[in-house]
């Protein structure tokens, strides 16, 4: 598969290089590079919010998930489709109204500067080591779909990426999403055609067994991820900047609607092509390969290249989003400037640290960079959510709702990177591995606190929230 899968790679990279070039004289002003001009529809929305969510972490890692514990493996998957549906129902209108162009801009709106800035600080530097992190993943696929190891080959897509981004901003980002959904997508589903009805393998054997609950995923790991992974994908800052380039607030909520629905069905055809891999795979056979990139060798020729694009596309499309939108928080969040010249030298900045770390595999870099993300959901998911309810109806108590930040994010950061340090102290496994869901219970508490209730009774804060 090396030539063909190079072939077809260098005509694919070289057609979003064209789409910069096509895209650089249009994003010559901050709302056209940075949000795309806000003026794109429903269709380009959803079709740019599900390239998004569908990175190597949600394909790869997902059917890697199932092959180890089996179907329950679902639930990461749903609980985002279940995210972006609740984000759909109770927030997206909301949320475009405000007319934010980054979710620091809307923290600032809402809550004022210095939150603004808390925010975009953890984001950016997080987001460094998201994007090395979404390269190391591209290295391996690329590795594994031409039979050798190659830094120069990571070097040149690496470039090519970053180029792009710099060249169109968020509008190629966008155009570039839906060229590369459609062909993720069609990888996916080739597969699993091919694995349920053209493999000599009975199909029946590989869809049974589908318990939602096992001795490897129990009540806990379930209550965890519907508030840890439903939360990123409720009011996660990659999802939102797809609601901030948004045309208005109905096609900022169709979009959700839609794009939570197709990635239900999404997560149910990945989450079968895993169990095809439980069921037929050995662990012998698959030795160290990822489920997903094991099924890449044995599929037809064709089908593999497919399905090998496909897999970069899902890494580029979330590796593009995160580039553009971290040097847009950077610049405009932290540095004050709306000068899309500034924004192109973040983008190029960022890029070249985090494909540095990449090249120079500094795994314990990425995961430290990646770390500083851990504070978001538990701390700043409900007071976040607060702050966007209150909007024109409550003051917020800046200081109070400061510490349901940090009191949420600490536990986060805990959980994180002394949760086996906690675990050789003693302390109960099981409320180590649910910190996280602690810290998202205390910043809610906090949070409802941080609303001035003047004539308002304490109870009726929770009503505001889903009215």
């Amino acid at each position: 598969m090396n030539i063909t899968f190079l072939i077809a790679m260098g005509i694919y990279l070289l057609g979003m290089i064209l789409v910069g070039i096509l895209d650089f004289r249009k994003t010559e002003d901050f709302t056209s590079f940075a949000v795309a001009g806000r003026t794109q529809k429903t269709l380009t929305v959803s079709m740019s919010l599900l390239a998004t969510v569908l990175g190597a972490s949600t394909t790869i890692g997902i059917t890697d998930t199932v092959y180890q514990i089996g179907f329950p493996g679902i639930w990461w998957l749903m609980f985002g489709a279940l995210g972006l549906i609740f984000q759909a129902i109770f927030l997206s209108e909301r949320v475009r109204r405000i007319g934010a162009d980054t979710l620091p801009h809307m923290v600032e709106i809402l809550v004022g500067k210095e939150a603004s800035v808390l925010l975009a600080v953890m984001i950016s530097i997080s987001w460094i080591g998201v994007v090395a992190g979404q390269l190391v993943a591209m290295h391996g696929l690329v590795t594994f779909a031409t039979g050798s190891s190659s830094k120069l080959l990571l070097i040149l897509i690496s470039a090519i990426v970053i180029l792009y981004t710099v060249l169109g901003g968020q509008l190629s980002v966008v155009k570039t999403d839906r060229l590369q959904l459609i062909v993720i997508l069609a990888g996916i589903l080739l597969c699993f055609g091919y694995l349920y009805f053209f493999r000599d393998q009975p199909a029946e054997q590989a869809s049974t067994g589908f318990e939602l609950l096992n001795e490897n995923y129990t009540g806990w790991n379930l209550l965890n991820q519907c508030f840890i992974i439903g939360g990123v994908y409720f009011l996660g800052p990659d999802i939102l900047s797809r609601n901030f380039i948004s045309k208005n607030e109905k096609t900022a909520k169709r979009a959700a609607w839609v794009s939570g629905l197709v990635l239900a069905v999404f997560a149910l055809v990945i989450t079968l092509i895993g169990m095809w891999a439980r069921t037929y795979v050995t662990p012998e056979q698959m030795g160290d390969h990822k489920a997903l990139l094991y099924i890449t060798g044995i599929l037809p020729k064709w089908i593999g290249v497919i399905l090998s694009l496909g897999l970069l596309s899902a890494i580029l499309s979330s590796t593009d989003t995160c580039l553009i939108n971290a040097a847009t928080i950077f610049s405009r969040d932290i540095l004050g400037k709306k000068d899309v010249r500034i924004i192109r030298l973040v983008v190029l900045g960022i890029g070249v640290i985090a494909a540095t770390i990449a090249i120079t595999g500094s795994g314990n870099i990425i995961n430290i960079l990646s770390g500083a993300y851990s504070i978001y959901t538990p701390g700043v998911i409900f007071p976040l959510l607060v702050a966007i309810h209150s909007h024109r109806k409550y003051t917020i108590r800046k200081g109070i709702w400061f510490s349901a930040v940090i009191a949420g994010g600490l536990f986060g950061l805990v959980s994180t990177f002394l949760g086996d340090w906690l675990l050789e102290q003693g302390l109960p496994s099981g409320l180590v591995s649910n910190l996280s869901l602690i810290g998202m219970g205390v910043s809610l508490i906090i949070s409802l606190a941080s609303i001035r209730r003047g004539t308002e009774h304490f109870g009726s804060h929770f009503t505001f929230l889903f009215p």
